[in-house]
């Protein structure tokens, strides 16, 4: 990990120091910058961040929460490995909330969130080219933020926060052989295209597909990058033993 470019300088003005450092830290993990199995030190993070080790302890819990970190009593916490089980879970989770948003939207979108959503499809397709991976991740997720606004359901687009990392780590990790970027934006034309038809039926068919990529290419990541994921017994007994 590269901590000079993945840990921000905190600034105490816009929210507390714990929440800052969870969202650093949350970044580096998803953005595949702190990699999975590597060990975090309390010390070194409060050290690199500047601050105590209380706001770090807090961070780590948070993330040991959300499934991206496993605290190991004398020894440290460690990131935790990509789980297949754990992405597939949370694709289903979003997918369910994201096809009943959508479907919402087809039928409430106001013209002002329709013009919205029209104005970050053209964003997108300016930085199909121009922009880094982050750049483009961040559209794209603006993008999911406002069909939630349109559909008139703000704390669906929260939920979805809460577990989509599992699948960004992926995304991050798949970022050369991905679903190309155009092919994106088309995917989010086509759900645009169903919301100001009317049609909720369409809607949550293109999102269906839309949240569907991220099963073609996880068998080949698990079987390219080993080291990365955890084993598939350890998927399986971890579970049984929750």
């Amino acid at each position: 990990m590269n901590e000079r470019n993945t840990l921000a300088r905190l600034d105490v003005s816009r929210e507390s120091i714990a929440r800052q450092v969870t969202r650093a830290l949350r970044q580096a993990i998803v953005s595949m910058r702190i990699s999975p199995g590597e060990m975090l030190s309390e010390q070194d993070l409060a050290q690199r961040f500047g601050v105590s080790r209380s706001p770090v302890r807090e961070a780590l819990i948070k993330l040991s929460e959300a499934g991206l970190v496993r605290v190991l009593p004398q020894r440290g916490s460690q990131v935790v490995k990509i789980s297949r089980a754990a992405v597939e879970d949370a694709r289903f989770i979003r997918q369910a909330v994201e096809c009943a948003v959508v479907r919402e939207a087809a039928l409430k979108a106001s013209p002002a969130l329709l013009a919205e959503l029209n104005a970050s499809l053209t964003r997108q397709r300016r930085a199909q080219r121009a922009t880094s991976s982050d750049d483009f991740m961040a559209l794209d997720e603006e993008f999911h933020r406002l069909l939630a606004e349109a559909a008139g359901r703000p704390a669906a687009w929260r939920m979805i926060e809460d577990v989509k990392p599992q699948m960004d780590r992926v995304r991050y990790l798949d970022v050369k052989q991905a679903t190309p970027r155009h092919t994106i934006v088309a995917q989010h034309a086509m759900i645009v295209d169903a919301i100001k038809a009317s049609d909720p039926v369409a809607a949550d068919k293109a999102m269906h597909q839309h949240l569907s990529e991220i099963l073609r290419t996880l068998p080949e990541l698990a079987a390219q990058y080993p080291d990365l994921f955890e084993p598939e017994h350890a998927a399986v007994a971890e579970a049984l033993s929750a």
